[in-house]
């Protein structure tokens, strides 16, 4: 997806130049260092304060087309930077329609009174980078506002398109003048209106209104349910707490600290999913249209991870709302060279419990793993390893964002940042063309080279595709790889396209684990890996019958430089096509239906586990049809074991050349039967 880039900095002027325009004389917002003129005095200088601004713009010659959002300001070391989001506003249609003296109307734009607005998800359209601004003071009554503005449209995969590209943007400038602030705004001395046009001409575009409404650049609830004897991550136990993270991103975030009694769904460990029907069924009654809502749910146990995980992916996602919840362990027992909390139960420990809530939260707000600090969005493994005897984990924790994940909290546009918006990953698939640290930086490994090959070239309908991974180094030197590459990893992405060209996406089902280590990949040696694909984020990977290509990528992240910057990441891709056969019976027709229906059956595929009965059931049903049975029976024999009933994955092992499955299958099922 090619995003526009986030906004440069705008510096700050050594002095505030002169002007002898006349006006009202708003609140000024001073800076340290600043210089004034002779004859300048702060009583008369007027500044664009930090914070957010509410945006209203008209085209002209459109009487039913307007648009409101917020501009974002900040100041930072070396000057000023900005960046605003537009969504169209509603139109009131009179029912029945057409009926005579009824009109199409437009309704009122947001009430500043309520602060900082949200509006429909479905009603975004424009991403604004800011590239002039007032970046320190004036006595003059107007400046000049420039920026760039980028539409962004919707596609089936959620990640959607933006237009202009970068390299070709429309800048506008608008000279904004300061007015008396209409009712509703806090400060009646912050407020502007202006004519906007396009760079060049001297055509107006519309009218741009602009007043201050909050220092805070966004704003966002985080509701927090736990089941019993979990506790609630709420702060840190020396000082850090969800007001102060949200002061450090200029988030104004409200808690709401919810149910305390969650009703277990089947036993101490959680499955993703299971996490996921929870948080649709107890959270507040809540329209992502009108709060950013952020839910958190602490249990004992989790399936996928240790300590905590943002599982609201497609895999797992039953209402297809991407990034509105994680969950959080309590019980699980940290391991014992963790510094001052060694061998504590992690719930006990506030600390990294609390910021373990806070990295996730990160992930649900669209942000990656970034090792270049100690800070949140580094893996708890990574800090602990880096303790010292004098400074022991967790004393060694960052209690703040990296640079440039703030730079992205606050300036990536709405749509990657909001619950509902992009799926996880999608934000940074962009080309950084105009500022250089926005995203990670894509390197293609020419060294590498990924060969895909089926297990089986046909496979019946309803049954998982199964896929060897050759990833071969054929240079003269050593490689950088990932240790783990599975569905369990974080490293692999792809697409499927259908018969009919419809594509279908699939991630990694753990979205959000620790750091993933990497290994050396010798000169002219493979690694060979399987992987097992049934669903994705748009539902059954394989739903029809014919010819299907499956497109698999790699991506991981190389060392970092130790420079504030782009992370570089490693893109490795290969692809294969297998041929999906019809129903071939009345019972294959019945199982297969089953099994592409049932979302769960995808977990107990990937994780085993007794506890997910709709899954369960699933896979019983494919298991006793004389088609599917021989593809399944391996998943029926891990679930059996891992409960301790071990005969029927012995005797699935001896009569082996009778059923569908890896060699990485073979493995874990023999690990199993130990």
């Amino acid at each position: 997806m090619a995003a526009p880039p986030m906004p440069d900095i705008l510096p700050f002027p050594t002095q505030v130049e002169v002007s002898r325009s006349d006006g009202d004389t708003p609140a000024a917002s001073f800076l340290p260092g600043l210089s004034f003129l002779p004859g300048l005095t702060p009583s008369r200088a007027k500044s664009v304060r930090t914070g957010a601004w509410m945006l209203n713009y008209a085209p002209v010659n459109s009487p039913l087309v307007a648009y409101d959002g917020t501009m974002r300001v900040e100041t930072i070391p070396g000057g000023r930077r900005a960046s605003g989001d537009l969504y169209q506003r509603p139109l009131k249609v009179p029912f029945p329609f057409p009926r005579p003296g009824n009109t199409i109307q437009l309704l009122p734009p947001p009430d500043p009174a309520n602060g900082i607005p949200v509006q429909a998800i479905s009603r975004y359209r424009y991403y604004l980078r800011v590239t002039k601004i007032l970046e320190n003071v004036t006595i003059a009554n107007s400046f000049e506002l420039g920026f760039q503005m980028f539409l962004f449209t919707p596609t089936s995969n959620g990640a959607g398109t933006w237009s202009p590209p970068a390299t070709s943007a429309i800048n506008c400038t608008a000279t904004m003048t300061w007015t008396p602030a209409p009712a509703g705004y806090p400060s009646s001395s912050d407020y502007l209106e202006g004519e906007l046009k396009q760079d060049g001409t001297n055509v107006t575009m519309g009218h741009l209104k602009m007043g201050w409404l909050s220092k805070f650049l966004r704003k966002a609830t985080i509701e927090i349910d736990t089941v019993a004897e979990s506790e609630q991550p709420v702060d840190s136990g020396n000082g850090h707490n969800w007001e102060t993270v949200g002061e450090s991103m200029g988030y104004d975030l409200k808690i709401d600290l919810s149910e305390r009694n969650i009703p277990e769904a089947s036993g101490e460990r959680w499955a993703d999913s299971e996490m996921n029907n929870a948080m649709i069924n107890h959270r507040e009654r809540i329209s992502l249209d009108d709060e950013w809502h952020y839910h958190i749910l602490a249990v004992h146990f989790i399936d996928s991870t240790p300590r905590g995980i943002m599982y609201d992916s497609g895999a797992t996602d039953s209402n297809h709302v991407p990034r509105e919840g994680l969950g959080i362990s309590t019980h699980w027992i940290i391991d014992p060279d963790w510094g001052t909390v060694g061998n504590m139960r992690f719930g006990l420990a506030k600390a990294p419990h609390f910021r373990t809530a806070v990295h996730e939260l990160g992930h649900a707000l669209g942000l990656q793993h970034n090792t270049i600090d100690r800070g949140f969005m580094n893996t708890s493994d990574m800090i602990a390893a880096a303790g010292t005897a004098a400074n022991p984990f967790p004393n060694n924790i960052k209690w703040s964002f990296a640079d440039n994940d703030l730079k992205r909290l606050r300036h990536w546009p709405d749509i990657f940042i909001r619950p509902g918006g992009v799926p996880f990953g999608s934000a940074n698939d962009f080309v950084p063309l105009l500022a250089p640290d926005d995203r990670a930086l894509s390197l293609d490994i020419p060294d590498l080279r990924l060969t895909v090959t089926p297990l089986l070239t046909e496979v019946p309908l309803g049954a998982p595709v199964r896929v060897a991974l050759e990833l071969t180094n054929t240079s003269d030197k050593a490689v950088k790889i990932p240790a783990r590459i599975d569905l369990k990893s974080t490293c692999i992405c792809g697409v499927v396209k259908d018969p009919s060209g419809t594509q279908r996406s699939f991630r990694s089902i753990i979205g959000c684990v620790d750091a993933e280590p990497l290994t050396d990949l010798e000169p002219k040696k493979s690694v060979t890996k399987s992987l097992t694909l049934l669903r994705g984020g748009d539902g059954s990977l394989f739903p029809i019958s014919g010819v299907s290509e499956v497109i698999v990528t790699l991506r991981w992240a190389l060392p970092p430089t130790g420079e504030v910057g782009p992370i570089p990441e490693a893109v490795v891709q290969g692809s294969t096509t297998v041929f999906i056969t019809g129903a071939r019976t009345g019972a294959h027709a019945k199982a297969a239906h089953k099994m592409l229906t049932t979302p769960d059956a995808h977990l107990v595929l990937a994780f085993g586990g007794s506890h997910l009965s709709s899954g369960i059931e699933a896979l019983g049903v494919a298991v006793e049809d004389d088609v599917l049975g021989p593809h399944w029976s391996v998943v029926n024999a891990k679930v059996l074991a891992k409960d301790g009933e071990k005969d029927y994955g012995r005797q699935l092992l001896e009569d082996r050349d009778q059923y569908v499955l890896t060699v990485d299958e073979e493995q874990k099922l023999e690990r199993l039967l130990q």
